[in-house]
């Protein structure tokens, strides 16, 4: 399951009006009918982003939490599911990991390095993405190789003994192109355990990856797709330490490593009508926590998949596109902590999907499709998804909806590990959305507004075992005296997405998002835990022809609580960055930026702080 995608009558995805992921082949952004945002290269660059987090906390519908400064565990939520219900992929590729607790995917230590384009789908996706898909998709993608000579170079230094490199070169030689690049960074990073609180030992992050694509075209109509992506991170942590287990400073390191590569082999037939993908994908991330006193391992731990595909996309007619596959994906994990011996289990998924694009006339686009799963562990799964978009007037006004199903098998480390239960069944979700957009004064303003709705059944939840009846809690073969993970009876979700998107004169660029979230847990009736009902964001860039430039982005996120019982509770808050470049050549510029200019004191999870103001600087060449 690499999960790869199809670009069809040359289209690059260059513009933000032409989206990959919504359907798995290129579409024009006024025939989709899914939620889509897209970050392009040229916003990634000027927002200076070091973090992919701090990319996506501006999506609407998103939301996130991270235990400390950089390079800590950071999870996010599309409208208002678990973290761990969101796809993520680096190139097409899936990067779940199968030893974490959900099978989620950690962005805390992922940077954007040479990441040039970012697109996120809100709401269940399962048709085409299959397992975890219930909440959305987010799709990383790097540089692409280019036929004349490309490079991108960024060195910054700024607050915290923080510095950062960026390199990649792209180009073509006879029938090869390619994309490499590498990536490092160094900070001393903050006391992930809250400074307002007397933590006083800062948890720095120390990170080095590299990125590569390669196109071989063996003929006319065929050619030979490698890409790789590799990570290793090491980040000081805080927890809780002995004798007293309270949670504090600690002289701890959490190590992770993380590797993907992926070879297939393209084929375009039929005049370029039938365009075909086989493809094999490879995505290992291990990870391991050592207390730097004693030197001992407490916690390690690693994920391994095995993904194999077919992906078909056949233009059946002028308006109908055909877009089908079959993959096969073999996880399996191992975990251990604390000296024990480790727990290992593997598991196999087999998936079959298809689905339509059709335009039945001029400026109605419509797409359904079905999609069949076969798990080893639970069974099997068949899910459905639909939806349209119309415009009237070429664009200009686009109304959507979107119905979608979803499911989440549980992971290895909840049926299998120490805590686990092997009768444990698959979280489902049925959601859909309706939405319009409109631009007007000569495409220099665009308003949108959408509604969702998600109703997810079997939520999984770690639960006691003291009087708990299950068969898990009272098998005297493997006790579970710490407890175990159970499905629940439901939760629901629903709320607005407002997005406003102007340009009051040439070089000035305005986007303005508001969201509500309300995500319930049905059977209490609490609140979702780290699910702030309302969050905001600004998104301000300013360039002159002289090549100046300055911007801004301001956050605005609401109260949450922080635990299911809703008895903690996290104060809102607002962080607010500002930015600025000068081009010193056409391809040379130099840039600064302040983050949390007004030293805004906030938490994402209940204890552990977050980064203070700090300022940067450095320079960047594009060619």
């Amino acid at each position: 399951m690499a999960q790869t995608t199809d670009r069809q009558g040359g289209e690059t995805t260059e513009s933000a009006d032409i989206v990959v992921t919504a359907n798995r082949t290129a579409r024009a952004l006024s025939q989709v009918g899914e939620s889509v945002t897209v970050i392009t290269e040229d916003q990634i660059v000027e927002r200076q982003s070091s973090e992919v987090i701090d990319l996506l906390r501006t999506v609407p519908g998103v939301t996130f939490n991270r235990n400390g400064g950089i390079g800590t565990a950071a999870g996010v939520s599309i409208r208002g599911a678990q973290s761990v219900q969101t796809v993520v992929l680096i190139d097409g590729i899936k990067l779940n990991d199968p030893s974490t607790i959900g099978a989620g995917f950690d962005f805390g230590p992922l940077l954007t390095g040479n990441i040039s384009r970012v697109e996120v789908v809100r709401g269940s996706q399962s048709v085409l993405y299959g397992n975890e898909a219930i909440g959305g998709v987010v799709n990383l993608l790097t540089r692409e190789p280019t036929d004349e000579l490309g490079v991108f170079a960024r060195a910054e230094y700024g607050g915290r003994d923080t510095a950062e490199l960026v390199g990649n070169v792209s180009g073509r030689l006879g029938p090869v192109a390619a994309s490499l690049g590498g990536t490092y960074f160094t900070t001393d990073g903050i006391s992930a355990f809250n400074e307002k609180l007397g933590g006083a030992e800062t948890d720095g992050f120390e990170s080095i990856g590299f990125n590569g694509k390669i196109d071989v075209a063996l003929a006319d109509n065929v050619s030979l797709d490698l890409r790789g992506f590799y990570a290793d991170g090491e980040t000081e942590i805080d927890g809780f330490a002995p004798p007293t287990f309270a949670f504090g400073d600690t002289n701890e390191v959490s190590n992770r490593e993380d590797f993907v590569g992926y070879v297939g082999l393209n084929g375009s037939f039929l005049n370029g009508r039938f365009r075909n993908r086989l493809g094999f994908a490879y995505t290992d991330i291990s990870r391991d926590n050592v207390n730097l006193d004693t030197d001992f391992v407490t916690f390690d731990g690693n994920g391994e998949n095995r993904r194999y595909e077919y992906q078909g996309v056949f233009d059946a007619a002028k308006d109908i596109q055909a877009v089908f596959g079959a993959e096969r994906e073999e996880s399996e994990f191992s975990s251990s902590s604390f000296g024990a011996s480790p727990t290992t289990a593997e598991v196999s998924l087999n998936s079959f999907y298809g689905q339509v694009n059709a335009l039945p006339f001029e400026g109605l686009s419509l797409t359904g499709g079905v999609r069949y799963d076969d798990h080893e562990t639970f069974g099997s799964e068949a899910t459905l998804a639909g939806s349209g978009a119309f415009t009237p007037n070429g664009g200009d006004t686009v109304m959507r909806a979107r119905y979608g199903e979803g499911f989440k098998a549980p992971s290895l480390f909840q049926q299998f590990s120490n805590f686990g239960n092997p009768n444990l069944d698959a979280e489902e979700s049925q959601s859909w959305d309706v939405g319009i957009t409109h631009r007007f004064l000569e495409d220099r303003a665009e308003v949108g507004v959408t509604y969702f709705n998600r109703d997810g059944t079997d939520e999984l939840t770690f639960v006691s075992c003291v009087d708990n009846p299950i068969a898990a809690c009272n098998d005297p073969a493997n006790p579970r005296p710490f407890g175990t993970y159970q499905n629940t009876d439901s939760v629901s979700t629903d709320g607005w997405e407002f997005e406003i998107a102007l340009q009051p004169v040439d070089g000035f660029d305005v986007s303005l998002n508001y969201s509500i979230i309300d995500a319930f847990d049905d059977t209490t009736g609490n609140r979702l835990a780290r699910r702030a009902e309302e969050t905001a964001s600004l998104v301000a860039d300013y360039r002159t022809r002289s090549g100046f430039s300055v911007g801004a982005t301001v956050l605005i996120v609401g109260d949450s609580f922080d635990n299911v019982a809703n008895t903690i509770e996290n104060d809102g808050y607002v962080v607010a960055d500002l930015r600025a470049s000068f081009g010193i050549t056409e391809n040379l510029e130099v840039f600064g930026r302040i983050e949390n200019v007004t030293d805004e004191d906030y938490e994402t999870i209940f204890q552990f702080g977050q980064p203070g103001r700090a300022v940067f600087g450095g320079v960047r060449y594009r060619m």
